[in-house]
């Protein structure tokens, strides 16, 4: 295969040596721009006093300030509570189209188990410190082989007896395991550990267990001699006893030129498995591979990236992001200046409240007694040649000012406020001098969300990429516990201890506007309880939802009084429509009747007038005067039947039910 692009010296070179030059290329970009920075910011955090930290020649003290000790473990707690603080700290999410949720609690129960036995929570921890000292947590994603025992019996003697024991079981282990800066060595110009080119663990490592893994048949079979200090690649260059049993061990993981590979491929031995490249690996220039190199020059595997899902084995977030860099800005590059500048008051203090207490003394030596000892002490006799105020003379160097407190003070605040981490002395929120109480939320609350920046880092970036990283591992050479199929993982972290307490603040203050009968008293008692830490949390938690539900007997009840009231009213609705039913039709036959009288009262005038009546003029009269005093009785029961029936139309008949 002709590969374009290629030089010579690519061409004729082997991968380790390929892959050496480009960590050399790496470490000492490292080490000029990030090396010496990274080994202050350690001391400072473990509080060791070194001979750079002196501000002038006649400083004597060597104290270092705690605040940025505190700074750190204070925002690294904050992380760690709200990842880990309610238990469960990831979650698994299947397919919409798989509605099947067994798979999904076997998964993460077993994921579960295994972080636990292996320890993952403590080394994230680990991997938090080191991304607030040096701004970035890395660690690499190992898998190792391991003899699972658990205790067992077995029935003898024909099931006579039981004879107790162990079974063993072999077993894929998926662990984290935290990497220093010093480390670990990656592409300059790459911004995360997908877009290098490759990265690197290089460090030391006990000999027996690279003969282990030898042994094995993970590494190659060659003779490995005992490798030569590097104080560059040790953790604490300080107080590490360096033991001379140790080999150093340089980890590649990346891009590697695939006729290199297939080479070192090819020169492997032949009982190894011989991994064949496709058509498209062919073609291409780079192969994502995996190579061990031994003290600088020794290959010890050299191979195809061997997980299913082509990922690198290496998890790395920064505390704070620093744009188009991939290390960030940690706790301790935050409060540096001000932690300098702590330290230099501090110690010129002491060096002041020395030269006070214990000041320097003047003597005429010529009349001191031949082989007197000068030194002052407690309770010391001088013997002097004459009156010991002319001999003897204090040097007056004044008290120290009480400013420097002041001044120290405020310095310790200017840590506390670039690094974000606040402690019991007090939170920073004044007004005109004053603290008061929405200055403090305020300062509060920029704080919370200082801490939840970092926390989105370190999910998105570390915490999310290893679950996924170990679950695929686990399915790749586990299948038989994890099933495989394509879950979506997110983690379940919540808020911090500080965030926590000024969350119950703000639902206190809610709380207390409200009474305990309206529906949201209850949830809030609920929201104030779950961010409390508690040690029996969820009892209180379900104890108060179980007061909350209904009591199905006082239910039953309560509907039986309400089904009976219900009822009662029905009744007196029909009641009630039948009393106006019968009144309308009483006014009905009223207004009927009421009609019928003038027709009446008409007949009875006509006969009134006719009764009795004969033929001729006399008559005549007679019916002419019977017919006036007719009209006029007509009139009068016609004004009473108008005066009845106006009556009735004011006082309408009333149901009983109304009275």
């Amino acid at each position: 295969m002709e590969l374009e692009g290629a030089d010579n010296f690519t061409l004729e070179q082997d991968i380790e040596g390929w892959v050496m030059d480009k960590c050399d290329d790496w470490r000492d970009h490292y080490e000029a721009n990030y090396s010496d920075k990274f080994e202050e910011y350690y001391r400072l955090w473990r509080g060791q006093w070194s001979a750079q930290d002196q501000t002038r020649q006649s400083e004597r003290s060597k104290i270092v300030s705690p605040a940025l000790q505190q700074a750190v473990e204070s925002s690294v707690a904050e992380l760690e509570e709200a990842t880990f603080g309610r238990g469960k700290w990831f979650d698994i999410k299947d397919d919409v189209r798989d509605q099947d949720s067994a798979d999904i609690a076997a998964l993460r129960g077993y994921l579960e188990e295994d972080f636990a036995k292996n320890k993952v929570r403590k080394n994230v921890a680990e991997c938090l410190i080191n991304a607030a000292v040096f701004g970035t947590g890395i660690a690499e994603v190992v898998i190792e082989e391991e003899k699972e025992m658990a205790p067992a019996t077995q029935p003898v003697m024909g099931g006579e007896l039981q004879a107790v024991g162990v079974t063993i079981k072999d077993r894929t282990c998926v662990k984290l395991r935290p990497v220093m800066p010093q480390n670990f060595l990656i592409d300059p110009v790459a911004t995360d550990i997908d877009s290098a080119l490759g990265c690197a663990v290089d460090e030391f490592v006990s000999s027996h267990l690279v003969e282990q893994l030898q042994e094995k048949g993970v590494y190659r079979d060659v003779q490995l001699t005992e490798a030569t200090t590097d104080f560059n690649l040790e953790p604490d260059q300080d107080l590490t006893s360096f033991s001379e049993d140790k080999i150093r061990l340089t980890k590649y993981y990346g891009l590697v030129p695939t006729h290199l590979l297939k080479e070192a491929m090819a020169d492997a031995d032949a009982e190894e498995e011989v991994v064949e490249f496709d058509s498209e690996e062919e073609e291409s220039y780079y192969t994502e591979a995996m190579v061990v190199i031994a003290n600088g020059g020794i290959l010890l595997k050299a191979e195809k990236n061997p997980y299913m899902m082509q990922d690198r084995p290496v998890v790395a977030f920064p505390w704070d992001v620093v744009p188009s860099r991939f290390w960030g800005r940690g706790v301790c590059e935050k409060g540096y200046n001000s932690q300098k500048a702590l330290d230099a008051e501090l110690r010129a203090r002491i060096d002041a409240l020395a030269l006070t207490i214990h000041p320097m003394m003047a003597m005429d030596a010529s009349r001191m007694p031949r082989g007197a000892k000068p030194s002052i002490q407690p309770g010391k006799t001088i013997l002097t040649n004459g009156n010991p105020a002319e001999i003897l003379q204090p040097f007056n160097f004044g008290n120290v000012s009480q400013i420097t407190f002041a001044q120290a003070q405020s310095l310790q605040t200017m840590v506390q406020t670039a690094t974000g981490a606040i402690d019991s002395a007090g939170i920073a929120g004044s007004i005109n001098g004053e603290s008061t109480a929405a200055g403090v939320s305020m300062s509060l609350g920029a704080i919370i969300k200082r801490h939840k920046r970092t926390l989105i880092n370190f999910q998105d970036s570390f915490l999310i990429p290893f679950v996924q990283k170990a679950a695929y591992r686990y399915m790749q050479f586990e299948p038989e516990l994890y099933p495989v199929a394509d879950y979506k993982f997110h983690t379940s972290s919540s808020l911090g201890i500080i965030a926590r307490e000024y969350e119950v603040t703000q639902l206190v203050q809610l709380l207390q506007t409200m009474s305990p009968d309206q529906p949201m008293y209850p949830k809030l008692v609920t929201s104030i309880i779950d961010n409390m830490n508690l040690s029996n949390r969820e009892e209180l938690i379900a104890t108060l939802e179980k007061a909350n539900q209904p009591d199905p007997k006082a239910q039953q009840a309560a509907e039986a009084v309400q089904q009976a009231q219900l009822q009662f009213q029905q009744s007196q609705t029909a009641a009630l429509n039948g009393q106006a039913q019968e009144s309308a039709a009483r006014a009905q036959k009223l207004g009927v009747e009421a009609q019928s009288i003038p027709q009446e009262l008409e007949i009875d005038r006509i006969k009134a007038a006719t009764t009795n009546l004969k033929a001729g003029d006399a008559d005549d009269k007679e019916f002419e005067k019977r017919l006036k005093i007719s009209e006029q009785l007509l009139k009068e029961r016609e004004v009473a039947v108008k005066e009845g029936n106006v009556a009735g139309q004011a006082t309408p008949p009333q149901p009983q039910g109304l009275q």
